[in-house]
């Protein structure tokens, strides 16, 4: 196990971070050592912020050297608990926002090299100044970074047409946790030269060495793009007009598809200011979906998807103004939740066709088990991923409602599990995972997970007590 750092090691790492790379201040270690949902609160003695790899690769020397552990933070976004150190102190944190450079971009190529502190959406605007677009696409794009998103394999609203960060990545330079540097920033797409490096570092939350920088993979901008908003009266109703509209545009034309309940909705139009319900008609399901076909398609598809029942009520965007209000009725669920009271949040997938099924039996075991208890599920059914969520019943102490979280938790995952799908779909693992994962990973992945941890992390120091192992 890693040991608390002594002051003799603390002075090491100063010095290597230089006066501004490095920070005990309480205040300015505050924000750093809480998660958005306040769930997960740590400790730590010393904030390293490197500005460069070399910096990164020292920093890790040093912490190898006297078995100190090691927390990798970006932009603090995470929602399991990774990014925060533990409770005990003992390790040290090592923020990447410093390291915030696009090195490169590459318009034939279709590449752009970036270093890991790079926000998200400067990550998007340096693709989109070529004239090319990067498809992640989160609610948290304004602050997260490009190395917590890989590390996190973080998913979005693009998944079903791109793919999670993982298939977003050409290349990687990573810090192991020997503090070496492994350059693998190779922007090629064949390249069969011995095993795949780069997939053990993306997803695995920082526990196998540090992502530093990444060579990611550019695709041609869209010239169209039309939104639509469909009110929908079942979950079945959902995955019917699905496949409509792949059938319209084809499955390259659904750029994104998302569910939102309508309570959902409600706290969005109750929290959010400036919120405007699009459609006369309520409905117990709603679509927000973006389709990369001309506008006649578009209307075609709405057309044949109020003649087959499968909507009740759809408008289409008007404007570009008109699409982001719309998808900011989407992006702001989370934040009404979290001003509504007290929230249990479930990040899981099934296969599409188990959809309205695990739906039906999970809401229905979980009012059994906490009456009146109000759920708000919603996300990308697109690529089978639900924001299963629940808020406190009303007139019910948060303390006590939060404490039945684990509770609830169990019985939503073993339904997930009777479904086929995952308990984690695009947050991770993490701290909040960590022991319930354990119920639905098999002993030879377990063991397969184990033997790759103390292969590349030997003494244990990269984000210890978080992931699988």
């Amino acid at each position: 196990m890693p040991r608390p750092p002594d002051q003799a090691t603390l002075e090491r790492l100063k010095q290597i971070a230089g006066p501004a790379g490095w920070s005990d201040d309480p205040d300015t270690l505050a924000p750093h050592l809480v998660e958005w949902r306040s769930r997960y609160q740590g400790k730590t003695s010393l904030l390293l912020k490197p500005a460069n790899t070399a910096e990164v690769a020292a920093i890790v020397r040093v912490c190898v050297e006297a078995e100190v552990g090691i927390v990798p933070q970006g932009g603090n976004t995470g929602l399991v608990g990774a990014q925060i150190p533990n409770a005990n102190g003992h390790e040290v944190l090592v923020n990447l926002s410093r390291m915030n450079r696009v090195r490169s971009v590459d318009p034939i190529n279709n590449t752009l090299t970036a270093e890991a502190g790079c926000v998200l959406a400067a990550v998007q605007q340096a693709a989109a100044e070529k004239d090319r677009l990067f498809p992640l696409s989160l609610a948290a794009e304004g602050s997260c970074q490009i190395g917590g998103n890989l590390s996190a394999n973080a998913g979005g609203i693009h998944v079903l047409r791109y793919g999670n960060s993982r298939d977003l990545v050409l290349g990687l330079e990573v810090v192991t946790a020997q503090g070496e540097i492994w350059d693998g920033l190779r922007g090629l797409r064949k390249d069969n030269t011995g095993y795949d490096l780069k997939h053990l570092f993306i997803g695995a939350e920082g526990t196998l060495g540090i992502i530093t920088a990444a060579v990611l993979k550019l695709f041609s901008r869209h010239r169209q793009v039309e939104t639509v908003f469909a009110a929908v009266p079942t979950p079945e109703a959902v995955l019917d007009l699905l496949t409509l509209a792949r059938e319209v545009s084809g499955d390259g034309g659904v750029l994104a598809f998302e569910m939102i309940s309508r309570f959902a909705l409600d706290l969005v139009g109750k929290h959010v200011a400036g919120s405007i319900d699009p459609l006369a008609t309520r409905s117990p399901w709603y679509v927000l979906a973006d389709l990369t076909v001309p506008r006649s398609t578009a209307e075609a598809f709405m057309t044949k998807a109020l003649e087959h029942g499968l909507v009740t009520d759809a408008a289409l965007a008007g404007s570009a103004a008109q699409a982001a209000a719309l998808w900011k009725l989407r992006e702001s669920i989370s934040e009404a939740q979290k001003r509504e009271g007290g929230s249990i949040k479930n990040d899981v997938s099934v296969p599409l066709s188990q959809i309205p099924g695990f739906i039906k039996q999970a809401l229905a075991a979980v009012a059994e088990l906490v009456p009146g208890i109000r759920p708000v599920p919603f996300g990308h059914v697109g690529d089978g991923n639900l924001h299963f969520n629940f808020s406190q019943p009303a007139g019910m102490d948060q303390g006590a409602y939060l404490a039945r979280w684990e509770e609830v938790s169990r019985v939503v995952h073993a339904i997930v599990a009777a479904h086929g799908g995952s308990i984690s779909a695009e947050h991770g693992i993490g701290v909040a995972k960590r022991e319930e994962v354990r119920r639905y990973k098999s002993a030879v992945e377990f063991d397969l997970m184990r033997r790759i941890k103390q292969a590349l992390d030997p003494k244990g120091i990269m984000n210890p007590g978080k992931g699988i192992v």
